[in-house]
């Protein structure tokens, strides 16, 4: 169950702007561009895969084309300049898969689970458009909310966050799987996906979860707020589920009620990596009350070392 708004509608957490979606996406650029540059996270994530997974073709060099990627011995044989080319560098994009459900608008701590995953995917675009890589973007609640096909440019980086701030939607559920099932069918190139979600309410996802990682490179993000497992002792309180509408009154006081509930916490996460690690998924888990860059660079960086570069 997730706490209800009304419950936390007050103090209202510091992440939860009143600003219009242009003034928010300004400020939510800056701040990803300044993070970006003190922690040098887009030299660590320059290319998210590394060069050359595997040996596509030899081609006539081309203005833009790296020195290094040069076939000196074809070259020789020719007698103009001939270049390699990988499958990763011809066929390679960044699909930031969000989940947009009501559940995403909660937060007690610094900002909203929903501000939580528009930083991140900010952050992961921007990278992505410094180191040429199409991106995309694919926002559900129990539909599809939007989808932006992936493209390069610092333009579509303004697009994607214009879209992430400026969303209405219109589902209040969690259909992870539809998510997971759409993006398989809309991606056209094998790509890096993104999934940004706090997974509540999904439902069961394991086999397109496993499907799409099959074909392309899977990254979960769990955002979650800490009082979803640890609530401060209130009393009693009504709650409501805000996917659902269910209600139920608990006494937040009881120390069995937040024994149980950190029970339910640990068994979820518990779950959820397991699940993403028979997926064959790389699992992050970012929280509302702390700073997410160091969590992330080091699971970017984490990843460059075990793929070839």
């Amino acid at each position: 169950m997730i706490w209800s708004d009304f419950f936390w509608r007050s103090p209202k957490p510091a992440g939860g702007s009143s600003a219009g979606p242009v003034t928010q996406v300004r400020q939510l650029e800056l701040k990803t561009r300044r993070f970006m540059d003190n922690l040098a996270l887009g030299a660590r994530a320059s290319r998210f895969r590394g060069h050359g997974i595997e040996f596509s073709e030899v081609r006539q060099y081309q203005p833009g084309d790296p020195f290094q990627a040069i076939d000196w011995k074809v070259t020789a044989r020719m007698r103009r300049p001939f270049v390699k080319r990988f499958v990763e560098e011809r066929e390679m994009g960044v699909l930031l898969v969000v989940d947009a459900s009501a559940s995403q608008r909660f937060g007690t701590e610094r900002r909203l689970k929903s501000d939580l995953a528009a930083e991140v995917a900010s952050v992961l675009a921007l990278s992505a458009v410094r180191s040429r890589e199409p991106v995309g973007l694919l926002l559900f609640s129990d539909r599809i909310e939007r989808f932006v096909r992936p493209a390069r440019g610092r333009q579509r980086n303004l697009q994607l966050l214009y879209d992430l701030v400026s969303l209405q939607p219109e589902g209040r559920g969690t259909d992870l799987a539809l998510a997971l099932n759409s993006a398989a069918r809309l991606l056209k190139i094998r790509s890096l996906v993104f999934l940004i979600s706090d997974f509540r309410g999904a439902g069961a996802f394991e086999r397109p979860l496993f499907s799409l990682s099959a074909r392309h490179d899977v990254v979960a993000i769990d955002v979650g707020d800490e009082a979803e497992y640890s609530p401060p002792p209130a009393g009693w309180v009504e709650l409501a589920d805000s996917e659902t509408g269910r209600r139920a009154v608990v006494n937040l006081a009881d120390p069995r009620w937040s024994a149980a509930l950190a029970e339910q916490g640990r068994h979820r996460d518990t779950a959820l990596r397991r699940l993403c690690g028979r997926c064959g998924v790389d699992y992050v888990r970012l929280g509302t009350g702390q700073s997410f860059e160091a969590d992330l660079a080091a699971c970017i960086g984490a990843r460059k070392e075990r793929l070839p570069g």
